[in-house]
């Protein structure tokens, strides 16, 4: 009697360990699937941030440009306000 109260327990034990070991062997893999993920999307902000700043950079560049062609406005405004006085 004793040996199969033993035997039952000890099957119960081994199912127990057999089932432990699949969720952790199913975690692992979640952790794994989980830092894949993360590595991923560090990959895609380091893109984004790449191409923001380039974006930036040209827009910065554009702002430049506008405010040259502004000022060369503004100068020939004026040389042609002394022209018209110099007349």
């Amino acid at each position: 009697c004793l040996t199969r109260i033993f035997a039952r327990s000890s099957q119960a034990e081994l199912r127990n360990c057999r089932l432990e070991k699949e969720e952790l062997r199913a975690g692992q893999a979640g952790l794994a699937a989980a830092k894949h993920n993360a590595e991923l999307a560090l990959q895609l902000l380091l893109q984004v941030t790449t191409s923001s700043r380039a974006s930036l950079r040209q827009l910065l560049s554009g702002a430049e440009s506008l405010q040259l062609i502004a000022d060369l406005l503004k100068s020939i405004d004026r040389i042609s306000e002394v022209s018209e006085d110099g007349q």
